[in-house]
């Protein structure tokens, strides 16, 4: 392996490409079924319910044991304190910018900590000239963080309310603790007390054991003074930090902590037959394009796995991977585990690829992305226009009622992504960039540019056909116009519906058999009959759903 060569990729760019990803598609939508808004309706429990609400999470009165308190107390902070002036829903989502910044600084650190060893750094040139070994680290560093924004899987689930980008965070901040240690013990030790207990607070086992698993083998490479340091300092803080949670939530609902420890039950075993498949089906696409690189990376570096550089993230990707086999249905929470070692072993790779390997993936990200923004900017001319008539009529039975608008500045800004995307591929292909960075920066410039230009062009067709704000509304109405004071019962909700209604209406249903008015989720090709005791007040479903179907119904005494 040589030396690439030492061109700096700028700090205003990289920092101007990340802002850019986690704004759009973060704000100005409703939350959106599943996690997203059984994520959000555990915030709006700790603000509106207040009580235990702030200690255990719940969804509108039920509780919500497959998730820790720690996302929920970041939102619901955030809610009580910028809610009442920039709407509950976006002061929500504020804290996805922390989980995020954790993330990111944690694996460009991480990897920049490794990077810059000395079993890192690629062969020296005959006469002189290779990078520096801070220089080197930092090239590695900003091709892992560009790595990690192309990553497909991450996406979406970055920009939801759940616990998913907390956890997320929790894992980075571990990978970089272990980075930290190999020169700095104890401020790392501490930063892994933190990772580990915020492991806990999010989704407990289920975030804390890949962790767990992979510490023995990524310790040994900070030496003994590490392993002392964790073992004195990150240990304690742990406890004593999950601790303070634990203590008193014991104290207060013993229901919700036998609840907690069946759900860890239920989801720690061995992997069934449809769960297996469906990680392997989900894997190739949610982990590209970090799998081929980190493949390639072990290929690579055989004979090198003892050095820190290749111990650290393939101790956490081993990790990730177990949690794959202990697991009754594997998803996409499992798979994200593997973001962030993969991100640094895939950035491991590109040293290693020779110019027709780099020019390769270079234009498999030009011909991908071009195509994926051609298609975003179609689909939406068509939408808009009626023509081609077939295509128009399949987006209009997606979203039925829905008109199309032309707004101006959603399209200027639709039209600045796209030129900036074609200016990329320009600056590619006139200047070839010798700096290690050039491997990974198409691939994160056309995620970024399609994710852009899905925001600005399809955010609100989209939002319209799966938000459940017209439904909410409207039995929000229809209960309000049968007086104050009245019990409501459920028939057939789910836990999604009813985040949905209490986050989009404010509508907080009772478990009381007797109660006069009920709320009724059903199919529409099998609607039941009312009884002879029941009057239909009113029903409906969402403009855009074929299936679920929803009643407001009088039961006579």
């Amino acid at each position: 392996m040589t030396a690439p060569a030492a061109a700096k990729l700028s700090r205003p760019v990289l920092l101007g490409v990340c802002l850019v990803y986690i704004l759009f598609g973060l704000f100005g939508r409703d939350p959106w079924k599943t996690d997203d808004v059984i994520g959000m309706a555990q915030m709006w429990s700790a603000v509106h319910l207040q009580g235990e609400a702030w200690l255990l999470p719940q969804v509108a009165g039920i509780t919500a044991t497959a998730n820790g308190p720690l996302a929920m107390w970041a939102g619901a902070g955030a809610m009580w304190l910028l809610g009442p002036w920039i709407g509950e829903i976006n002061a929500a989502r504020l804290p996805n910018l922390l989980w995020f910044a954790i993330t990111t600084s944690s694996v460009w650190y991480g990897t920049y900590l490794l990077g810059r060893r000395s079993e890192a750094q690629p062969l020296a040139l005959p006469f002189g000239g290779q990078p520096a070994p801070s220089d080197y680290g930092r090239m590695l560093a900003d091709a892992a963080l560009l790595l990690l924004i192309a990553t497909l899987g991450l996406t979406w689930r970055t920009h939801e309310t759940s616990v998913i980008p907390a956890a997320v965070a929790c894992q980075a901040l571990a990978f970089y603790s272990v980075a930290r240690m190999l020169d700095r013990p104890w401020l790392g030790a501490a930063t892994l007390g933190l990772a580990l207990a915020g492991a806990v607070l999010t989704r407990g086992g289920a975030t804390l054991l890949p962790l767990l698993a992979a510490l023995p083998f990524a310790l040994p490479a900070t030496g003994w003074r590490g392993v002392r340091a964790a073992l004195l300092l990150a240990a304690p803080l742990a406890v004593l930090l999950v601790a303070a949670w634990w203590m008193p939530a014991l104290d207060t609902s013993l229901y919700w902590m036998q609840g907690w420890y069946n759900w860890h039950t239920s989801f720690f075993g061995l992997p069934t037959l449809d769960g297996t498949a469906s990680a392997l089906r989900n894997a190739p696409w949610f982990l590209w394009p970090l799998w081929p690189l980190a493949l390639l990376a072990l290929v690579r570096w055989r004979g090198w796995y003892g050095a820190a550089h290749l111990r650290v993230p393939l101790a956490f990707g081993g990790g990730a991977l177990l949690m794959l086999l202990v697991t009754h249905h594997p998803g996409e929470a499992e798979l994200l585990g593997m973001v962030v070692p993969t991100a640094m072993l895939s950035a491991l790779a590109l040293p290693t690829l020779r110019r027709g390997q780099v020019n390769w993936l270079d234009w498999f990200a030009v011909m991908a992305f071009s195509v994926a923004a051609f298609l975003v900017w179609f689909g939406w001319t068509t939408a808009l226009s009626g023509w081609p008539n077939q295509i128009a009529n399949n987006i209009e039975r997606q979203t039925p009622g829905f008109q199309m608008q032309f707004v101006w500045l959603a399209v200027l800004g639709a039209l600045l992504a796209t030129a900036a995307w074609v200016a990329l591929i320009t600056w590619r292909l006139r200047v070839h960039p010798a700096a290690l960075w050039r491997g990974s920066m198409l691939s994160a410039g056309g995620v970024l540019v399609t994710w852009v230009l899905l925001n600005l062009l399809w955010l609100a067709p989209i939002d319209y056909a799966r938000s459940y704000r017209p439904v909410a509304n409207a039995i929000a109405q229809t209960l309000a116009e049968q007086g104050p004071g009245e019990c409501v019962r459920t028939r057939g909700l789910n836990l999604a519906q009813r985040a949905s209604f209490a986050v989009l209406g404010g509508l907080v249903f009772s478990f009381d058999g007797a109660c006069r008015l009920v709320v009724q989720q059903t199919d529409q090709d099998e609607l039941p009959e009312l009884r002879a005791d029941e009057t239909l007040l009113w029903e409906g479903a969402r403009p855009a759903d074929r299936q679920e179907w929803y009643r407001v119904i009088r039961v006579s005494p």
